[in-house]
């Protein structure tokens, strides 16, 4: 790829081999957003779907050659978001400026709203990420948007 510097390929070319099974340089099509998260993008399911990813393992195989250009279009893709873009999303909530929102307003905004969640995929995520709300249903957001992007990264 001629936009993609010695340096770059290097990057790709490592984090590619983590989810080569075999040495061959080829993987399977559903860590194709795993490999994307490796590389410090957070691709949306849709766009994961769009570059060829799948749901369920051994359905399709993708070569380095292959994946070059996506890495390459995801460098240039402007609709992914990072964790200062999610706090700012999430200060909208933040009634009193003081760093909390309604719990039941984030629970609301993972069932409703971009990419929806399941309620399983919810109770599983504020099970494992969200701190207990005070008296008055308010939670911390810093806190729990870090333990998810830690969490997401732990499971690349």
């Amino acid at each position: 790829m001629a936009d993609l510097s010695a340096r770059e390929v290097e990057k790709v070319e490592f984090a590619f081999s983590i989810y080569d099974a075999d040495g061959t340089m080829v993987i399977d099509c559903a860590d194709l957003g795993n490999v994307l998260r490796a590389l410090n993008f957070n691709p949306t399911n849709a766009t994961i779907e769009k570059f060829g990813g799948t749901k369920k393992k051994g359905e399709k195989m993708m070569k380095l050659d292959e994946f070059l250009p996506i890495y390459s279009q995801s460098k240039k893709d402007k609709e992914q978001g990072c964790y200062e873009d999610f706090i700012e999303c999430l200060k909208l909530y933040d009634k009193q400026e003081n760093g909390t929102m309604l719990g039941a307003e984030l629970t609301h905004i993972l069932l409703a709203l971009g990419e929806k969640l399941s309620e399983a995929e919810v109770d599983e995520v504020v099970k494992d990420c969200l701190d207990p709300e005070d008296e008055d249903g308010f939670i911390p957001y810093a806190p729990f948007l870090r333990r998810l992007c830690e969490r997401a990264q732990a499971t690349e």
